[in-house]
């Protein structure tokens, strides 16, 4: 595996790549990496020539500094999975590299309702920081396809809305949630809790499911309260259990085609967030 810490030399050796009519796989990633981050590496292998994998904790998509602080730094660990799992390309950039001081990587796209609900409600400027920084990165590594998991359900909605206004080349993939025994969705942030909570938290998949196989058009909000009581009757605080139409996140009617329920809770001061495809 090749480690690339400058724009330059990830560039040239790239370039060499791509003269030789070869297919590049991109996965963005803020380190501290496990199983569901290699599920988005083997799906880049299968499908591209090479595979680049970049570790940059982005202090745009922060709202709340102190999470900024308290995400893990596991370099050395993330080094040795990524090498484990064949990973062709570490992009690893110091900040410097992602946002010279003479270059302007503000996105202007507005993102409407999308903007507005879910994880932008509880986060704001959030997700400016994350259409930021992803096309920034899109505009250095220069992918054919992009992967992005499931679990960050309105992050991934997002980029391909700014990847078609920006009529950018680039291929999104959406990969499927990698789930713990009891159903947990694994995310970087479970290891801060303890494995009382890890396993309490198994109820935001099971509940999930119980609200896919009772979809009912009719009964959505009474559905989703069903939810929030479950979930805050196993011991967690939620925020939000909603039932969205998965192209726009307005509310679901009878022309929807996609349908998710979607879920953010708090455990041992941990924000999880999970999702399920309805139809």
């Amino acid at each position: 595996m090749h480690i690339f810490r400058t724009n330059r030399l990830l560039r040239s050796y790239l370039d060499r790549h791509r003269r030789e009519q070869k297919s590049i796989g991109y996965v963005p990633t803020l380190g501290a990496l496990h199983p569901g981050h290699m599920s988005l590496i083997k799906s880049a292998r299968a499908q591209n020539d090479i595979v680049v994998c970049s570790i940059f904790v982005n202090p745009t998509q922060f709202n709340d500094k102190s999470d900024l602080a308290k995400y893990p730094r596991t370099i050395e660990a993330d080094i040795e999975l990524l090498l484990q799992n064949e990973t062709h390309i570490l992009y690893y950039p110091r900040y410097e590299e992602v946002y010279p001081p003479d270059l302007d990587t503000g996105i202007d796209i507005d993102l409407g309702y999308m903007g507005e609900v879910l994880e932008a409600a509880k986060r704001p400027g959030h997700f400016e920081g994350v259409m930021q920084v992803v096309k920034r990165l899109l505009d250095i590594v220069e992918p054919d396809r992009l992967y992005m998991g499931q679990k960050d359900f309105q992050q991934y909605t997002i980029i391909g809305y700014m990847l078609e206004q920006l009529k950018m080349p680039t291929e999104l993939i959406v990969c499927p949630i990698v789930r713990e025994a009891n159903g947990l969705a694994m995310s970087s942030r479970n290891e801060r809790l303890s494995p009382e909570a890890r396993q309490r938290a198994g109820v935001l998949y099971a509940t999930l499911c119980a609200s896919k196989s009772g979809y009912d058009l009719a009964k959505i909000s009474e559905i989703e309260a069903t939810a929030m009581r479950s979930i805050k009757e196993a011991g967690l605080e939620p925020e939000y259990f909603t039932i969205v139409d998965g192209l726009n996140l307005s509310r679901p009617d009878s022309h929807s085609s996609s349908i998710v329920a979607s879920t953010a809770a708090w455990i041992e001061g941990v924000r999880l967030i999970d999702n399920i495809r309805i139809q």
